[in-house]
């Protein structure tokens, strides 16, 4: 993959444009390295592993994004922790045979990542899809689920709420440019800085051997594939599944999101009383992309506990 100007693409180039586009210091490289775990014979799940001690989060993004997502979240944290590429995302492997990438079966990928990279790990957070997911990782395996922070999702998504998701994962599937595939990430997210955008499309997009590009995440999927987003699908059975985790849940909320409304949250205080909702100001769905220290510092605070 090269960038636009012929440059070898680099994912481990662009921490310090994360860090000086939100203002913090830079103190030099982060210690990250690319991982993979055989989840299957012939098939992987990739995630980045930053820091050299045993890692103390996991996290899991959205549909149709990827592991770095989080990187300015990461630099803000300051901590050893593991981000995974979904199946189907980044640089993991789709599921063989799957026409519609399900939350449950993607719980067991993740589940064998995270026994193999992080198995002490003191949290997980999962944003959109990956929330989903996370919630069905800890029913199913929740020894490796100490504590689950869901980002902008909750059991009650519906289509309706994430038709913005959904309308730009409609988009066309391939690009004739650079130019094109980023011009349409920016239409699509007007508050974020072109810059931001950019890195993200670097990171989440690949150039064809005739010049076009794509995603990532149109990459290897059998003939007929849907795909899926948030809302493709009825999470509504995981609200028991929710109500059922051992361990501290904390709901974080963007204030300037559809996707969880204040039905979903009175849901979610009447099934965890004991758990906290925090609404983030000037952040849409993706809060790791529109207020990455604020959400940094929210996730260090859950993770210090009471």
């Amino acid at each position: 993959m090269t960038e636009p100007s012929g440059a070898t693409y680099d994912e481990f180039s662009m921490f310090a444009d994360n860090a000086s586009e939100v203002g913090l210091p830079w103190r030099g490289a982060p210690t990250v390295r690319r991982h993979a775990v055989e989840v299957a014979p012939g098939r992987s799940v990739s995630a980045l592993v930053w820091g050299s001690e045993a890692p103390e989060m996991v996290f899991l993004h959205g549909g149709g994004q990827n592991a770095h997502t989080w990187d300015t979240v990461a630099l803000a944290l300051d901590r050893p922790l593991v981000a995974v590429d979904l199946p189907g995302h980044g640089h993991s492997d789709w599921p063989c045979d799957a026409q519609v990438l399900d939350p449950w079966a993607m719980a067991e990928d993740v589940a064998a990542a995270i026994g193999r990279l992080a198995p002490d790990a003191r949290a997980v957070v999962g944003m959109s899809l990956g929330g989903a997911t996370a919630i069905a990782l800890a029913g199913a395996h929740p020894e490796v689920v100490a504590a689950l922070a869901l980002v902008d999702i909750t059991p009650g998504v519906t289509r309706e709420k994430s038709s913005d998701i959904a309308a730009f994962l409609a988009g066309p599937e391939t690009f004739a440019s650079f130019d094109e595939i980023l011009e349409r990430t920016i239409q699509f997210n007007p508050t974020r800085s072109v810059s931001s955008l950019r890195r993200g499309v670097l990171h989440n997009a690949v150039q064809r051997d005739d010049g076009t590009w794509t995603w990532r995440h149109q990459l290897g999927r059998p003939a007929g594939s849907s795909g899926m987003h948030v809302g493709s699908v009825d999470f509504s059975a995981l609200w028991d599944v929710l109500e059922g985790i051992d361990g501290p849940v904390l709901l974080v909320r963007g204030a300037l999101s559809p996707v969880v409304d204040d039905a979903d949250e009175a849901e979610f205080r009447r099934r965890r009383p004991a758990d906290r909702v925090v609404t983030v100001d000037g952040a849409g769905h993706s809060i790791q992309g529109d207020q990455p220290l604020e959400l940094a510092r929210i996730l260090g605070d859950f993770l210090a506990g009471p």
